[in-house]
C-alpha cells in the first residue's frame, strides 16, 4: 500500500542560516513585524510503498538520512502527509 510522507530537512541549531537571516531582515520592509528566528529548510513529499505507515516512515527516515540531508549539519524528520 502507498503512504503519503513528508520529510522536513532543517539546519541543526547552531549552524548559520544565511537564507533565513536574509528573509528575517526583509520582513519589516514588507510590513511583517514580530517575526523572529526565521530558519529556512527543505520539504520533500512522496508516496512510499510499505506494509504499514510505520514501515513507510522508517523507509522515509532512512532515505532522508542517506540522500536528502547532510546529517552533520541538518536534521531530517519524516511524518505522515495524511491530512496535509
Amino acid at each position: 500500500m502507498n503512504y503519503p510522507v513528508v520529510v522536513e530537512v532543517t539546519l541543526r541549531d547552531g549552524i548559520a542560516d544565511p537564507e533565513g537571516a536574509t528573509i528575517e531582515k526583509a520582513l519589516p520592509a514588507l510590513g511583517f513585524t514580530g517575526v523572529a528566528r526565521v530558519r529556512a529548510g527543505k520539504s520533500f513529499r512522496m508516496e512510499i510503498d510499505a506494509v504499514d505507515e510505520s514501515a513507510a516512515l522508517e523507509k522515509a527516515t532512512a532515505l532522508a538520512e542517506r540522500l536528502l540531508s547532510n546529517p552533520v549539519i541538518e536534521n531530517a524528520v519524516a511524518r505522515s502527509a495524511v491530512g496535509s
